[in-house]
């Protein structure tokens, strides 16, 4: 197991997609007039690529047309402080084919917000990454260390 120097594990590109696929939410993070904005997203991993339906109109699908983006989602537990997070950079695009708005389409992903959403954009994870923070009162997998157990 590696640690970066903070002492939290790193992931390898394998485990972060892993991690990416068990959670419907994360963040986009995209320039809205010349300045950084961060967006929550519900999205659903297809391969390296993360899928995002939004609407055609909206500031987001504007924003992220041919543009650099980062994604992030993450998931903690704070009773047990554990938890993940994982950051993927990757160019954005609209997806104009039929085809691949018809196979996109069929992915299990359901928006939360109301409204029509039937824009997808596509971010293509060039770069991914991931930390993992592991309590000290847990063993490897999970469970309660014989020291903490003690206490």
């Amino acid at each position: 197991m590696q640690l970066d120097s903070s002492g939290l594990q790193v992931l390898s590109p394998e485990e972060c997609l892993g991690l990416l696929s068990t959670t419907p939410i994360g963040r986009i993070v995209f320039t809205d007039r010349a300045l950084p904005a961060v967006q929550p997203v519900n999205f659903h991993l297809d391969g390296h690529s993360i899928v995002i339906r939004t609407s055609i109109g909206s500031k987001l699908a504007a924003a992220t047309r041919h543009a650099i983006v980062a994604f992030e989602a993450d998931q903690f537990d704070t009773e047990l402080h554990t938890g993940w997070s994982v950051t993927a950079v990757g160019h954005a695009r609209a997806v104009t084919d039929p085809t691949e708005i018809n196979r996109l389409t069929a992915l299990p992903l359901t928006t939360w917000a109301p409204g029509s959403r039937d824009h997808y954009i596509v971010v293509e994870a060039e770069q991914i990454s991931g930390r993992r923070i592991i309590s000290p009162h847990l063993n490897g997998n999970g469970t309660p260390s014989p020291c903490s157990a003690q206490r």
